[in-house]
């Protein structure tokens, strides 16, 4: 077993162990398991030559992610946006294990943490896959269940803040997604601009 597979294996069996369940392509799955292997899944049609370390951020962006529920901090976007920012700290953190135990170095471990916090996220194209991927994760798997959540301004709202943080090919990515007519609805809704 190389060190990529060994590292693949491990952040997916830590992520089986999500509670949260999916149906996503027809196959109930843990929901951190799915998100990682459909954000590399992603990362590789977006970056064909896609190396190790942002592969593996990729399958570790959502590393645990359960463990850390969004109702521990205070409703509103300020509570949100820490939340996210704890859960970007907590999966780099909690990757340095399974990364060293698979016999990556310290530099490729402190690359792939730093893709999965998205550290210049603005000037490294790595970082921008990453969060391509996650965004593209969350219409593929989220749109419908954070659509009964929410009211339809703020949903609308979230579509174009998800929008704005992705690059021009992942949003033309987006439309190889098979949608219902009501998420294509949404998404035509969020993103047509205002004449």
């Amino acid at each position: 077993m190389t060190a990529y597979e060994s590292a693949v294996a491990a952040i997916d069996a830590a992520n089986a162990d999500d509670p949260n369940r999916i149906v996503v392509r027809g196959t109930e799955q843990p929901l951190a398991l799915i998100h990682g292997q459909l954000a590399v899944e992603w990362v590789e049609q977006l970056v064909p030559d896609a190396d190790d370390s942002l592969r593996l951020a990729a399958r570790a962006h959502h590393l645990r992610r359960w463990e850390l529920a969004r109702t521990d901090y205070p409703e509103g976007r300020a509570g949100y946006l820490r939340w996210k920012r704890d859960q970007k700290q907590r999966h780099a953190s909690d990757v340095e294990g399974l990364l060293r135990n698979a016999g990556y170095t310290d530099e490729v471990i402190e690359r792939v943490q730093a893709l999965i916090r998205r550290d210049r996220l603005a000037s490294d194209p790595d970082a921008q896959a990453v969060e391509d991927a996650a965004c593209l994760v969350f219409v593929e798997t989220q749109l419908t269940s954070t659509a009964a959540k929410l009211d339809h301004v703020h949903m609308l709202d979230v579509i174009r803040k998800t929008a704005r943080k992705m690059s021009p090919a992942a949003l033309d990515a987006v439309a190889s997604i098979p949608l219902t007519a009501d998420e294509s609805a949404l998404l035509r809704e969020a993103l047509t601009p205002d004449p």
